[in-house]
């Protein structure tokens, strides 16, 4: 059998093919940018804490690689820990939905600092801020994606001292990237891990449980 072939099989193909799913991340992407303008009243969540806190172009780099990160990550789960996987992609998708569904009522903003500087970072700021324009923010798509890696990890059967570092430590500088790069506030982020937190009791504790207490009961009745 052929290398080409090898690869090729069947089965092969077969264990490959949930990576698919991840095809539903251009469609998200996609929507982003529909939302991602002003329609209605934009509203500001800026604190005392976002005035106070520096605005560090540096942080763009980690910044910018979010969805590298997000995607290195998931394709981890894939093949180390599955059930994570399918977590992740179910979890991802229904929480971006939610905050897309947020931003239709409820659009704030985030007061952008001006760049000066030819530097790599400084270029690379300005870059994305001609991107991404300074809506859609509560809460923030790059904490709640970020912050979701680290909880899917928490309570994965492959969990070790070394991804543990790799993975909380790499989603907390995301997450910190936010607000250094003046793209979200405060409430933008504790929005995120609470959207994570209620997404994960409803679908992942709460409906299992549900479902599964409804077929004890039709099993009961078909017992009787």
């Amino acid at each position: 059998m052929s290398i080409r072939t090898k690869w090729l099989s069947r089965e092969r193909l077969a264990f490959f093919a949930p990576l698919l799913l991840m095809l539903v991340f251009p469609v998200l992407g996609y929507l982003y940018k529909v939302f991602n303008q002003p329609d209605h009243e934009v509203y500001s969540l800026v604190t005392s804490f976002d005035k106070a806190t520096p605005f560090l172009r540096a942080f763009v780099l980690p910044y910018s690689v979010w969805i590298v990160y997000i995607y290195i990550c998931l394709v981890y789960f894939f093949f180390k820990d599955r059930t994570s996987y399918y977590r992740g992609v179910l979890m991802y998708t229904l929480c971006a939905l939610t905050c897309y569904m947020i931003y239709s009522v409820f659009q704030t903003t985030v007061p952008r600092p001006e760049v000066i500087g030819d530097d790599v970072f400084s270029q690379l700021m300005r870059y994305v801020y001609e991107r991404d324009r300074p809506f859609n923010c509560f809460p923030s798509i790059h904490c709640f994606s970020s912050y979701l890696m680290m909880r899917l990890l928490a309570v994965s059967p492959a969990r070790n001292w070394l991804n543990r570092t790799l993975i909380y430590g790499m989603s907390s500088t995301i997450i910190m990237s936010t607000l250094f790069v003046k793209q979200h506030v405060l409430w933008d982020v504790i929005g995120a891990i609470a959207l994570v937190e209620v997404m994960y009791l409803l679908v992942i504790v709460l409906l299992p449980r549900a479902i599964g207490s409804r077929q004890r009961q039709r099993q009961r009745g078909l017992d009787a």
